[in-house]
């Protein structure tokens, strides 16, 4: 196992650096639209461009932050709890959101599938919009993979933080 993890933890890296890339992408775009603007010049999508670039940006950091624990969590009622009922509560939350993405990851695919066979295109520039859900989808997917993960280290008995 300790293996398949490492796996999973190396391509959840590799995307990171491509939400990170799409971050960049963001920021050139915003800047250099607002340095043309100063000669009333605009980029054609760029509003387009950033909501696409942001789906990827977000969906695809989605692994990493699990991994680094940068996620909200109140846990102020069980850390007055002992170590063994702190795990239960934490593979159970684990178990949870594993199907909640599961079922985000299958739904997102189908739905992707369905901008394909529908041509759907983006309204200003025309880019098919399918490619970015299905970059939302490939989020949701190595997230289910880190919860996984996270699944199976507490069930070792890793820190249940």
């Amino acid at each position: 196992m300790i293996k398949f993890e490492k796996v999973i933890i190396k391509i959840v890296h590799i995307s990171n650096v491509i939400a990170a890339a799409s971050i960049v992408f963001i920021m050139l775009l915003t800047s250099l639209e607002v340095i043309l603007r100063i000669f009333r010049v605009s980029i054609i999508g760029a509003y387009e461009l950033v909501g696409l670039f942001n789906t990827l940006a977000i969906s695809f950091s989605l692994g990493y932050a699990s991994l680094q624990k940068a996620h909200i969590s109140v846990d102020l009622l069980v850390r007055r709890f002992s170590f063994s009922k702190q795990r239960i509560i934490k593979l159970i939350n684990t178990c949870i959101a594993f199907i909640l993405f599961a079922i985000v990851t299958w739904r997102t695919f189908l739905y992707a599938i369905q901008l394909k066979k529908a041509k759907e295109v983006s309204a200003t520039l025309q880019f098919d919009i399918y490619p970015f859900v299905f970059g939302l989808t490939i989020g949701c997917f190595l997230l289910c993979f880190v919860l996984l993960v996270e699944g199976m280290r507490t069930i070792r008995g890793a820190d249940p933080e």
